[in-house]
């Protein structure tokens, strides 16, 4: 098998230098599905992680518009080398050039355990390769699937984590951002939708029911970060299950995900469970998971008592008597 590797390699070379490397084909998408695959944001991020398998490599930061664009192609073998590496193949570089996009996508879903169809989805918030909108691809990228954890807002499931997924999706614009969230709850699915806007300061979604009772919830986020695996900050809303509805705020965990998230999943986590293993079951596994939950269960907490910050509606209904008695008696005042 070695002989047969070294061989094709040095046909590789020998194609190569015989000047074939006007056969590269489908660049700007390969490198769109790489960027992709990476969690990279901009040409400068790409150029980064070129240079984080070869500090030294050719892979040129001011002509990466124009390969981005389909607009030109790297002439030298030795970017595609690099290419090889840092996406892990037992390819060689020139085959990459070559290759055709279908058996590219392949190739690459293949060696990282990616669904195409994923793959396609990300690569499809086009990738940004115009130095002067940072703005735009960091929107872009927050393109994608995450397990959401937060506490409860039902009195009945006081202190308790409920689980939910969160998709956002690019749509035209700068700021073309859409998301929808699910919870699977025992009386049935609550699904609310809405724009995403990024902002310097946070990260904001008002999310709505398009149907049924119209819940509406508020998220504000800390601003995203790169590569962006996790989001998080607050959900403002009223409760779903409950004698009356609440008005509630509660620290909310986004955590993204590589692959969609099964139909079935969500709902409330058993008292002793394990976000850690949860996320396992997603696809996701991490180290020390003991200290993975504990972190994640402190932030989650905060300052409240382990459930969700919420108004005692009794203390509010004493305030509302008093001046509801007060305007009631007095119609003319001003």
């Amino acid at each position: 098998m070695k002989a047969v590797g070294a061989s094709a390699g040095t046909c590789y070379a020998l194609w190569w230098h015989k000047g074939q490397a006007g056969m590269a084909q489908h660049i700007a998408q390969k490198l769109r599905l790489t960027a992709a695959l990476l969690g990279t944001v901009s040409r400068k991020d790409l150029a980064a992680a070129f240079r984080g398998v070869n500090p030294k490599t050719a892979f040129d930061l001011g002509r990466a518009d124009k390969w981005l664009q389909g607009r030109a192609q790297p002439r030298q073998l030795s970017v595609y080398d690099d290419w090889s590496k840092l996406l892990k193949l037992e390819q060689p570089g020139a085959w990459i050039a070559e290759s055709d996009l279908p058996g590219f996508t392949a190739a690459i879903c293949a060696r990282h355990g990616i669904e195409r169809a994923e793959l396609e989805r990300r690569a499809g918030a086009h990738f940004e390769t115009a130095s002067g909108h940072e703005e735009r691809s960091l929107g872009l990228a927050l393109a994608g699937t995450y397990a959401c954890y937060s506490r409860a807002l039902s009195p009945y499931y006081r202190g308790q984590l409920i689980r939910g997924s969160l998709s956002i999706e690019a749509g035209l614009g700068a700021h073309g951002l859409t998301a929808a969230y699910r919870e699977v709850l025992p009386t049935g699915q609550l699904l609310v939708g809405g724009p995403v806007t990024p902002a310097k300061r946070g990260l904001y979604a008002h999310l709505k029911e398009t149907n049924g009772d119209a819940a509406h919830f508020f998220l504000c986020l800390f601003p995203q970060s790169r590569p962006g695996s996790v989001l998080g900050g607050y959900m403002c809303g009223t409760t779903i299950i409950g004698p009356e509805p609440q008005p509630s705020l509660t620290r909310i965990l986004m955590i993204r995900l590589r692959n969609p998230v099964p139909e079935a999943w969500g709902g409330y986590l058993p008292p002793d469970g394990s976000i850690a293993a949860d996320l396992a079951s997603l696809g996701l596994s991490v180290e020390q998971t003991e200290a993975v939950d504990r972190q994640l269960a402190q932030f989650l907490v905060g300052d409240s008592d382990g459930g969700a910050n919420q108004i005692p509606p009794a203390e509010f209904r004493a305030i509302l008597d008093v001046f509801d008695r007060h305007w009631l008696s007095h119609p003319g005042q001003a």
